[in-house]
């Protein structure tokens, strides 16, 4: 059996928390600014400790499990 939950959980975090794509935190001009396709090194950092501790709560504290077969 393949334990799918790490890898679901993983893609769905990196694609909401892709700078500029839904949200960008710091903005470029703004403290958040939406939909703007745009990004910098700092958002970048944010975004990427975000994630880091998200995925740490998802995958190792709570432990999310989808198993298939």
């Amino acid at each position: 059996m393949a334990d799918w939950g790490p890898v679901v959980i993983a893609v769905v975090l990196f694609v909401l928390l892709t700078p500029g794509l839904l949200f960008q935190l710091p903005g470029n001009s703004r403290a958040v600014e939406f939909a703007n396709m745009q990004t910098s090194g700092v958002s970048i950092l944010v975004h990427t400790i975000i994630y880091f501790g998200l995925i740490t709560i998802f995958l190792i504290a709570i432990g999310v499990h989808i198993t298939t077969g």
